[in-house]
């Protein structure tokens, strides 16, 4: 196999501390396997005594499989390729077998013991009330960041801003009810593990001897907690071996310290830095854009990305007015081009709705990276469900308790409970107009509203949708609950709009709940499509590379997100720069074709050109 300077180099390290810096495309599984073949080979170190430590399960197999393919023959004893959160369960059993403690995990959701429903429960006492999906997702999220950052719930609390009540009080009831319990989840393996590591000399000695080297891929992923465990193993001999782009650090959100990387040599005495800086991917348009770019990075290492690969065509920033415009053109560009090699990438699941509508209707394949997209069970659809229903069926009880303080009326909670009361078949606009001593106030807006579903009932779908919006309150309700539950309003116009998007091609009230229950039938089924587009949010495509890639939705507040550009302006660079990678990553997913696009106008909306494709125009893309 032909290897660059640059990776002899580091293929060839043997002892002590090194961090390899390996831009995108630099061939950084390709080393890593290298290196623990020449330790074996070279240097007759028992594969019993490697360890190689990568961020996935997928990236642990993909290393796995790689070294068995080339190096399989070479000892008779496996080379341990294992994700940090499959080390620590092993070490943790060990430690539970040795005092006779019996562990029991909470991640999988098919138990009816998992921390998804006793986050739920402790909530609920707490305040009295059920937490929404979005909310529990924030609440597992944040939790995670503290344990990996190794912080208290004030430290966090105190830099963060979360919109969940009593968050402190949750949190201490959750690691209290664990601890009791002997319950663990994914965050307490690793913070189980340090701890063990910390105050048991026999397992950390053994652990230490088991493992004279260990191997880190994708460094710059590395939470805190893990950076600990790391350095506490590979002391007092430092046999470390780090793989890592500072440029690529992504994760922040979930703890992830790329500090660690800057801090090397500080941390270990004697450590050398390898750079591989030679991009084998991309041609050199993208190769020289990225590397300009993300040198507008202050919190990095000073690299240069290059290429020996030839010059093909400019990266393409395309203006659009619309995000169906936006569909159409990509629908466009797909006729010629090949679906296994093509990938389409955004920042937020939410944006690959309108994609999956516009591919479908034009019968082109598509296979989708995450699966688990809130948009089908958002409250906002349901919402626009009921409506509909009630519009159909007048006497729908159920319906109308959804969504009767969310429109026109004034219908109140004592209105409600009375209206439950009388005849079940009959009319609720009819219902709400028997009540006794209603005032002509309410008459007339109970007639209104009764003459407001009649028409809903007639209307198309999309048509429908902005009758709901602007004449029965809808938006106005979207409104209030912004300032009620902390939600923004672009976000909920999104939903809102997406939804438009795929009632605008549907025919009636059927055809509309139909496409829904089709196109999320499509996104779940999609894990086994082999030949179709890849869609992908760019976080879950990092490590991947395609012919084509697309990335959508470069819109200033969308990406970068508002919260990143406040911070800026106040004065806060880290989330920015954080941005800025993600863009990066997502730019050098490409290898011959990279198209950008931003659009005019959103949710009725005048919208302006993301400052990363500003950026890039300054450069002379």
């Amino acid at each position: 196999m032909n290897l660059s300077k640059e990776q002899k180099k580091a293929i060839y390290h043997t002892n002590g501390p090194a961090l390899i810096l390996a831009v995108p495309g630099a061939g950084k599984t390709t080393v890593l396997i290298h290196r623990t073949a020449n330790l074996i080979i070279n240097y007759n170190i028992s594969p019993e005594k490697i360890l190689s430590i990568t961020f996935s399960k997928s990236s642990a197999k993909d290393m796995k499989d790689r070294f068995n393919k080339l190096y399989g023959n070479i000892s008779k004893m496996p080379v341990r390729f294992s994700t940090i959160h499959s080390f620590s369960y092993s070490l943790i059993r060990e430690y539970a077998f040795k005092n006779k403690i019996r562990y029991i995990l909470i991640e999988d959701q098919k138990k009816k013991l998992n921390k998804f429903n006793i986050l739920k429960k402790i909530y609920f006492s707490t305040n009295n009330d059920y937490i929404s999906e979005e909310k529990l997702e924030a609440l597992i999220n944040s939790i995670g960041y503290i344990k990996n950052m190794l912080i208290t719930p004030r430290e966090f609390l105190s830099k963060s801003k979360i919109e969940i009540k009593n968050f402190k009080d949750i949190f201490e009831k959750y690691e209290s009810y664990k601890r009791d319990n002997k319950l663990i989840d994914f965050d307490d393996m690793l913070t189980l593990s340090l701890k063990i590591l910390q105050n048991d000399m026999y397992i950390l000695d053994k652990y230490r001897s088991k493992y004279e080297y260990i191997q880190v891929d994708e460094g710059q992923d590395t939470s805190k907690v893990q950076m600990e465990i790391i350095k506490l193993l590979s002391q007092p001999k430092n046999n470390l071996f780090i793989v890592a782009d500072d440029d690529q650090s992504i994760y922040g959100f979930r703890g992830a310290y790329p500090m660690g990387l800057f801090e090397f040599n500080k941390i270990y005495d004697n450590s050398k830095i390898f750079y591989m800086e030679q991009n084998y991917r991309s041609t050199k348009n993208i190769v020289s854009v990225c590397n300009k770019f993300i040198k507008k990075n202050t919190l990095r290492y000073s690299k240069n990305i290059f290429t020996q690969n030839s010059f093909l065509e400019p990266i393409n920033i395309v203006k659009v007015n619309t995000l169906e415009d936006q569909y159409e053109f990509i629908i466009n560009g797909l006729k010629n081009s090949n679906y296994n090699n093509t990938a389409i990438l955004y920042t937020n699941n939410i944006s690959s709705i309108g994609i999956i509508e516009y591919l479908q209707r034009n019968n082109i394949p598509f296979y989708m990276k995450d699966t688990k997209i809130k948009f089908f069970n958002h409250w906002i659809v349901q919402d626009i469900i009921h409506f509909f229903i009630l519009s159909q069926d007048n006497s729908n009880i159920e319906s109308f308790k959804n969504i009767y303080f969310k429109m026109n009326g004034f219908i109140s909670k004592k209105q409600l409970n009375y209206i439950k009361t009388l005849n079940h078949n009959q009319s609720i606009f009819n219902k709400l107009l028997d009540i006794p001593g209603i005032t002509q106030f309410y008459r007339k807006n109970f007639l209104d509203l009764k003459l407001a579903f009649k028409k809903l009932s007639k209307m198309k779908p999309l048509d429908a949708i902005n009758h709901i919006e602007k004449n029965l309150g809808y938006e106005d309700y979207l409104k209030e609950s912004c300032m009620k539950f902390g939600h923004t309003f672009d976000t909920l116009r999104t939903i809102l709009n997406y939804t438009k998007i795929i009632a605008s091609k549907t025919k009636d009230f059927n055809d509309f709940i139909e496409r829904l229950k089709y196109l999320q039938y499509l996104c779940t089924q999609s894990k086994g499509v082999k030949e179709g587009i890849t869609l992908s949010t760019i976080h879950s495509a990092k490590g991947l590379e395609f012919e084509r890639v697309y990335i959508i939705d470069l819109v200033e507040g969308d990406f970068p997100t508002i919260s990143s550009i406040d911070a800026f302006n106040r004065g806060n660079i880290e989330a920015l720069e954080e941005e800025r990678r993600l863009f990066y990553v997502g730019m050098t997913r490409a290898k011959n074709h990279l198209i950008l696009l931003t659009i005019d106008n959103k949710n009725s909306k005048k919208m302006e050109v993301s400052r990363f494709l500003k950026e890039l125009e300054e450069l002379e893309v």
